[in-house]
């Protein structure tokens, strides 16, 4: 980094990638800078740099000591550990800034030698204090995902026994009735319960009643005659719950009912061509119910206003994943249980080619992944 580019960072001020410290003697604090830093998306810090810009720089003897404390900070006082890298750039002939760089962990959660596990809020860290923010941290590491959470109350006795019998063979060609094994430990070897109780998976593909028990794992849609939400009238509104096939069913019949046929050339008495490609809305709210994040409670949103169509999910991408990514077909899947059974029920395929797809047929969308509120946003143009 030369100072050119130090002087463009100042000039952007703090965020949630970029934190100014004057001087730093606090190992401990140091740490948790670290933590909440491993634990978010990583991130440089710019010793040397007060809080309003200012570059105050650090004489060569703090170099020195900046170096040690930065060590046993990163070494002792972080778990586990990690290897920050730094670089000093010289502002002046007697004063220089550190940048030390932090690396988005791959071993989180990351904790402080109390045991506390530090985000990033913005340019300022808090400490994850609810269930679903611990969660969703392993979820991040590949160790837990939120579609494998058991669902309290709901046991194998809440699968729609027919419903889940009729998949099954036209799934795998043989009746239920025909295995060795009772329906308990067939639903169990597809991983959809554990110990008799059925995780959101199962319960989301295949339990009857569901949205009792998972009331936040609904869709709620509406359409609106405006192009805000601020108003009390609306033209349409629903609240979809069921079955996951249902859900995806109900939804796309929501918005196909709610957009413009276009009678086109057609004959008069012809059903007329739906403005946005039926196929580009059956591969966004697949990929909204799919990938949405189940460790968050709140709903899948699909709202209609007369130049647009927005489909909001709980959850930003996964990890490292951008929406040029997913532009480029690049996936990350974030519920593999789900994933994998989609693709035996809705029109899924799995391979990240389904943004690719709704692309193709209707090029006017727009992804915004929102990572300080946490939602991922899909805005579909519409040609009014």
């Amino acid at each position: 980094m030369d100072q050119h580019e130090l002087l463009d960072i100042i000039a952007n001020g703090e965020d949630s990638k970029h934190q100014f410290k004057a001087n730093i003697t606090n190992e401990v604090s140091l740490a948790q800078e670290f933590v909440a830093l491993s634990n978010s998306e990583g991130g440089q810090m710019l010793i040397g740099v007060a809080d309003d810009g200012k570059l105050v720089g650090l004489s060569e003897h703090d170099i020195i000591r900046l170096n040690q404390l930065i060590s046993n900070a990163a070494s002792q006082h972080v778990k586990p550990p990690i290897i920050p890298t730094t670089e000093n750039i010289r502002i002046s002939q007697d004063h220089l800034v550190m940048a030390v760089k932090i690396q988005p962990g791959i071993s989180r959660p990351y904790m402080d030698n109390d045991g506390a596990i530090w985000l990033k809020c913005g340019a300022d860290k808090r400490k994850a204090i609810s269930r679903e923010e611990i969660q969703r941290i392993f979820q991040s590491s590949g160790i837990m995902h939120g579609d494998e959470v058991p669902v309290a109350g709901m046991n194998v006795g809440d699968i729609d026994t027919d419903y889940f019998k009729k998949f099954f063979k036209k799934t795998y060609g043989s009746s239920v009735e025909e295995q060795d094994i009772s329906l308990p430990q067939i639903i169990e070897n597809l991983n959809l319960s554990k110990n008799g109780s059925l995780n959101v998976s199962g319960a989301l593909l295949f339990g009857k009643n569901t949205s009792f028990r998972l009331p936040a794992f609904i869709v709620k849609a509406v359409s609106w005659p405006t192009g805000d939400i601020s108003g009390s009238e609306y033209i349409d509104s629903e609240d979809i719950d069921g079955k996951l096939e249902d859900i995806f069913n109900r939804s796309v019949g929501f918005v196909t009912r709610n957009l413009l046929h276009r009678q086109g050339a057609r004959s008069v008495n012809s059903p007329g061509k739906l403005e946005i490609p039926r196929e580009a809305l059956e591969e966004l709210i697949a990929n909204a119910l799919i990938h949405r994040d189940y460790f968050i409670m709140s709903h899948v949103k699909i709202f209609i206003f007369p130049e647009r169509i927005e489909i909001i999910s709980p959850g930003h991408l996964p990890n490292n994943l951008t929406i040029e990514n997913i532009k480029s077909g690049n996936s990350n899947i974030r519920n593999p249980i789900l994933a994998s059974f989609a693709t035996k029920i809705l029109p899924y395929r799995g391979l990240g080619s389904g943004i690719l797809r709704a692309l193709r047929l209707w090029p006017d969308i727009e992804f915004i992944d929102d990572r300080e509120r946490c939602l991922f946003k899909v805005i579909i143009k519409r040609k009014v």
